[in-house]
């Protein structure tokens, strides 16, 4: 697959998220703000985004910064985050960042990936996410849903995330980086999913060389 290839798929997956997929009712369930992008982003690690969307709504309606973060008691915090899995260790996550961004960063969530990756419990996919949302510098996002797409496609031909994040940054021009994450995620949560894709309604099938293939049968 060509570069402006994908560059189209991007451009119809634009056009054809809707309100309701799980990414943008997850991205509109809270007031978005560095800090709190961070918080949003740590606890949907291995959670649906339905369900961390429920949690971030309560959660930053007493919690929204570093100092009130830590002022919740330990039990009230895990129960609060209990619906998404983990609560115990997710919970203590959301401590030790925000003592950490308190004691080190003046309580404010610093904009660059080496500083980010230097705070324990964020990984180059926390801080790659958090640097596109929240501070609209150009970067490629890559998850699960990105890595397994762009290969299904034969964009690329990676073997892990790393590799895909590298080889996607090399094809697609700057302008598009920031849209990746979102269009593909979104795709992948209703249309493209790992079990039971939905083809028959895809929007790009004309570029899938695995619906091209059924079609021919």
């Amino acid at each position: 697959m060509r570069s402006e290839e994908f560059i189209e798929i991007l451009d119809i997956l634009s056009q054809n998220i809707q309100d309701d997929t799980p990414s943008n009712i997850l991205k509109n369930s809270f007031h978005r703000t560095p800090y709190t992008i961070l918080i949003a982003t740590l606890l949907s690690l291995r959670s649906k985004d339905e369900n961390t969307a429920r949690v971030v709504k309560e959660l930053f309606a007493v919690a929204n910064t570093p100092q009130l973060m830590l002022e919740i008691p330990i039990e009230k915090l895990q129960e609060i985050v209990k619906p998404i899995g983990m609560y115990r260790k997710k919970a203590q996550i959301l401590y030790d960042v925000s003592q950490t961004l308190i004691d080190r960063f003046n309580s404010k969530v610093p904009n660059t990936q080496k500083e980010l990756l230097s705070i324990k419990n964020i990984g180059e996919k926390t801080a790659n996410i958090l640097l596109n949302n929240a501070f609209n510098i150009p970067i490629i996002a890559v998850d699960t849903h990105v890595h397994r797409i762009a290969n299904l496609l034969n964009f690329i031909d990676t073997k892990n995330e790393k590799d895909t994040q590298k080889e996607l940054s090399k094809k697609i021009p700057k302008e598009y980086w920031n849209i990746v994450n979102f269009n593909i995620v979104s795709f992948g949560q209703t249309i493209c999913k790992p079990r039971n894709p939905k083809c028959d309604i895809c929007p790009i099938s004309k570029f899938c060389p695995i619906y091209y293939r059924r079609d021919k049968r």
